[in-house]
C-alpha cells in the first residue's frame, strides 16, 4: 500500500502542495482530479523522489520510508512513474526500452515473464519490437512508456496524464489497458484530465485544488456529485 500524509512541496517561494495526503492499495485504481497548476504532477514527482518534500511529510510504500530513498531506490521499493510526456528513449527500439525497464534488481529474475505480460497487455508492441520508438504514434509511444514501467514489476504505478494528445480511439484503448493492469494486482495512481473515463475505472478519487486536497470519496459518488460534474465533467448539475 502507498501512504502519503502531510505532503508539502515548494518551488522557491511558491508552495505547490500543502499538507496533501492519500492512499492507494495494491490492485486499486485511484484518480487525482484538479485544474492545471493544482499540484497534481508535483504530487507524483514527490512520491517518485524527483522533488523534495518539506519536513514533516510521510510517504511510505509497504512499510518502506520513500523519503529516505533516491529515485532509483523508490523504483526498487515498488513504485514506477510514467511522467507527463512519457520520458521514453525515442532513438531506441521498443525492445530496448522494455529492457531498460527491467533493470531494477526486483525485476531481473522475472524479466521474460514481465515482458510476456506487457506484450499481452499491448499486443501492438509485439509487432514492433525492433522499431525505433520515435517513429511510432503517440498512443503507441504511451504503450511503450507504460510497458517499460511495468517491466520494473511495480506494486504501484503512477501515471501523469497518460491520455494527453491521444485520439479518442487510442484513449479508449488506453483506459481499457489500465483496467486490466488493476486486475493484475498492481495499484494505479492516475493524474488525468479525462475525468469521465478515469472515474469510470477508478475505485476512489481525490480532488486537488491549489495544492490542497479539497475532497475525496468513492469514484461513483464523486461522479454523481453536482459540483464535480460542473467542474470536471462539463455537465450540468
Amino acid at each position: 500500500m502507498l501512504e502519503v500524509s502531510n505532503l508539502s512541496v515548494s518551488y522557491g517561494k511558491h508552495e505547490a502542495l500543502h499538507g496533501a495526503g492519500l492512499r492507494v492499495e495494491r490492485g486499486e485504481t485511484v484518480v487525482i482530479l484538479g485544474a492545471n497548476g493544482a499540484g497534481k504532477s508535483t504530487l507524483l514527482k514527490a512520491i517518485g523522489g524527483l522533488v523534495r518534500a518539506a519536513p514533516g511529510a510521510v510517504i511510505r510504500a509497504g512499510g518502506t520510508d520513500l523519503l529516505a530513498l533516491k529515485p532509483h531506490e523508490v523504483v526498487e521499493a515498488g513504485i514506477a512513474l510514467v511522467p507527463e510526456g512519457r520520458g521514453i528513449f525515442g532513438e531506441l527500439t521498443v525492445a530496448e526500452n522494455l529492457l531498460l525497464g527491467a533493470h531494477p534488481r526486483r525485476a531481473r529474475a522475472a524479466e521474460a515473464a514481465n515482458r510476456d505480460r506487457v506484450l499481452a497487455l499491448f499486443p501492438r508492441l509485439a509487432e514492433r519490437m525492433s522499431q525505433a520508438v520515435r517513429t511510432m504514434s503517440g498512443g503507441e509511444q504511451q504503450m511503450v512508456a507504460i510497458g517499460r514501467a511495468l517491466m520494473s514489476a511495480p506494486d504501484i504505478l503512477l501515471l501523469d496524464e497518460p491520455s494527453l494528445g491521444l485520439s479518442p480511439i487510442m484513449t479508449k484503448e488506453l483506459f481499457g489497458s489500465l483496467a486490466r493492469i488493476r486486475e493484475s494486482g498492481v495499484g494505479v495512481l492516475l493524474v488525468e484530465q479525462n475525468a469521465k473515463q478515469s472515474l469510470a475505472i477508478a475505485a476512489r478519487a481525490y480532488l486537488l485544488e491549489n495544492g490542497r486536497i479539497a475532497g475525496e470519496g468513492p469514484a461513483d459518488k464523486l461522479r454523481d456529485d453536482p459540483a464535480v460534474r460542473r467542474a470536471y465533467l462539463g455537465l450540468a448539475a
